[in-house]
């Protein structure tokens, strides 16, 4: 197994979505990244990226099909897609990969699914779902009302692909929920859990 991360494209957010309290008028650097999860007979993309960011000063900007294709990977490559929540910088490009089955949390797919092309193969679920033997999608619904993560086993380690959960590792190390959560109770939940230092994370958004 390999896990990969697939950077499109930098911009800047403000600390006040970033940290709870945190301050509007002070920015920090983000990026645009998704994840590949590849195995010998399946190519798992985690989260679909996007194309347009509306209200975003973009930089660097490639896209997730240039991006994947700059490591040797097709859209039809991907087997296996799973969007973490359906915010436009996650969900936009799925209708370039027709080829997987889509796997969405069943409150995010309601929101999504105009990204969503008729014809592609959808799975939906309530709160977890395991995609393979080492790779399950987990509700967390900090960040949206059904907002999941990724955990990916592997022996005695679990690597965690957090989606927006998090956007800064400070927000685990600190102590400190998401400033951008539709749940503050389960954000916090997630960050006291899983900043325990017993977890491998990958974050989608911090440089």
């Amino acid at each position: 197994m390999e896990i990969t991360p697939i950077d499109y494209g930098r911009s800047v957010l403000s600390e006040k979505l970033i940290f709870h309290d945190g301050d509007e008028n002070v920015f920090r650097d983000i990026v645009f990244r998704l994840y590949l999860i590849k195995f010998a007979d399946r190519i798992i993309l985690v989260d679909a990226g996007c194309e347009t960011m509306p209200g975003f000063v973009m930089r660097d900007f490639i896209g997730p099909v240039k991006a994947l294709e700059n490591i040797s990977v097709r859209v039809d490559d991907i087997t296996d897609l799973i969007i973490t929540h359906s915010h436009h910088d996650h969900i936009e490009c799925v209708k370039y990969f027709n080829n997987a089955v889509v796997y969405i949390q069943r409150d995010e797919y309601e929101r999504g699914k105009k990204y969503i092309p008729d014809n592609f193969k959808i799975n939906t679920f309530e709160n977890e779902f395991s995609v393979c033997d080492c790779v399950k999608i987990i509700r967390i619904g900090g960040h949206t009302r059904g907002s999941c993560i990724v955990e990916i086993y592997d022996g005695d380690k679990t690597h965690v692909i957090v989606g927006d959960e998090c956007y800064s590792r400070e927000c685990l190390i600190k102590k400190i929920p998401t400033g951008s959560s539709f749940n503050k109770e389960a954000s916090t939940d997630f960050i006291l859990k899983y900043g325990n230092g017993n977890y491998n994370i990958l974050m989608c958004h911090e440089e």
